[in-house]
C-alpha cells in the first residue's frame, strides 16, 4: 500500500493560523457562540481564518450549506472537523472517507452518522488502518464482517477477532492460520467455553498466554494450563486477574522461580471488566508498521 499522506498545510495539525488580531478572535468567538444565527455561521464558513472555519465545521448545529464547502476545505483540520461532526451528511462522509489525508479518513470511522454505504467504502479502501478501524466497529454488517475475515492484512483480521460480536466471524477466525489472528480471538470475551478450550490447546504460546490474561476459563482448561510447557503461559496465569486463587496457589509452587514468585506476589484487581480495548477511532498513532504475520501464511 502507498505511503499515508498528511495534506492541507504544514501547520494544519498544530492549530496555527496565519490570520491574527482582535478581528479574528471576535469572529472565532462568534463561530463558537451557541446563539449565533445560522446565516452568520454560513458566512463564517468562508472566513479567511482556518481556525474560524474549523469552529464552524465542528458545530453539530452548523447548516448543511456551511458543511458542504467545508468538507472540501484546503485545510485538513477543517475537513477533519467535518469528518467528526455527527451532523455531517452521508454525502460529505463519502467524500471525506476517500480524502487524501489519513487523519481525515480515520476521523470518519468514528462518526455516528456513518451508514452502511460509508462502511462499505471503508471495507474496500487500500488504507489498512481505515479497514482496521472498521473491523473494530460494533455495528458492522455481517456481510462486511465476513469480507474482513479474508482481509489481506493479519492486523485487520486480528482487530476484527478481538472486537467482533458476530459468532460466525469468531468461528471463521478461530481457524485462521495466522497466530496473531487467533490471539485476537483469545482476547475476545464473547468466545464460548468450547472455543476457549480449543484455544487453551493452541500450538502457539502467544495465543495461550493471551487467553489466560483475558478471559475466565473452565476448571479443566486451568488444570491443563497450570502445567503448560511454556513458562510464558504459566507466568501470564500467575499475574492474570482471571485466575482463581487455588490455581495461583498451585503456581506458587511452580518449578520456575520467576513464575512462583509472581504467583505469590500477585495482587490482581477484583471486579475488573474483560481487557478488551475500545475502538481506536481516529487515534493519532505514530504508525502501524508493516504486517508481520507470526504464523503460517494464509
Amino acid at each position: 500500500m502507498g505511503k499515508q499522506q498528511d495534506v492541507g498545510g504544514p501547520d494544519s495539525h498544530s492549530g496555527s493560523d496565519t490570520t491574527t488580531g482582535d478581528s479574528a478572535d471576535a469572529r472565532l468567538a462568534l463561530a463558537q457562540d451557541p446563539a449565533t444565527p445560522q446565516m452568520t455561521l454560513f458566512e463564517l464558513a468562508s472566513d479567511p481564518s482556518a481556525v474560524v472555519r474549523k469552529a464552524v465545521a465542528a458545530r453539530a448545529d452548523a447548516p448543511a450549506q456551511a458543511l458542504r464547502p467545508l468538507a472540501r476545505d484546503h485545510d485538513r483540520q477543517v475537513r477533519e472537523a467535518v469528518a467528526r461532526n455527527p451532523s455531517a451528511s452521508v454525502g460529505n462522509l463519502l467524500r471525506l472517507v476517500k480524502d487524501a489525508d489519513r487523519w481525515v479518513r480515520w476521523a470518519v470511522a468514528g462518526n455516528p452518522a456513518c451508514d452502511e454505504s460509508v462502511r462499505r467504502v471503508m471495507s474496500e479502501a487500500s488504507d489498512k488502518e481505515l479497514r482496521g478501524l472498521l473491523a473494530e466497529t460494533r455495528e458492522l454488517e455481517p456481510e462486511l464482517a465476513s469480507r474482513l475475515t479474508e482481509d489481506v492484512s493479519p492486523e485487520v483480521r486480528e482487530r476484527l477477532a478481538t472486537h467482533t460480536h458476530d459468532p460466525d466471524v469468531i468461528i471463521a477466525l478461530m481457524a485462521d492460520r495466522t497466530a496473531r489472528v487467533r490471539k485476537g480471538v483469545a482476547r475476545n470475551p464473547r468466545t464460548t467455553a468450547e472455543q476457549r478450550s480449543a484455544l487453551a490447546q493452541d500450538p502457539v504460546v502467544d495465543v495461550r498466554a493471551a487467553l489466560v490474561r483475558s478471559v475466565e476459563l473452565a476448571e479443566a482448561d486451568l488444570e491443563l494450563l497450570v502445567n503448560d510447557r511454556s513458562v510464558q503461559v504459566r507466568l501470564a496465569m500467575a499475574t492474570s486477574e482471571f485466575i482463581p486463587s487455588h490455581i495461583r496457589q498451585a503456581l506458587g509452587r511452580d518449578p520456575d522461580g520467576m513464575v512462583a514468585d509472581a504467583a505469590r506476589n500477585s495482587r490482581p484487581a477484583s471486579g475488573s471488566s474483560p481487557v478488551i480495548r475500545a475502538p481506536r477511532i481516529g487515534h493519532r498513532r505514530s504508525g502501524t508498521g508493516p504486517d508481520r504475520p507470526d504464523g503460517a501464511a494464509r
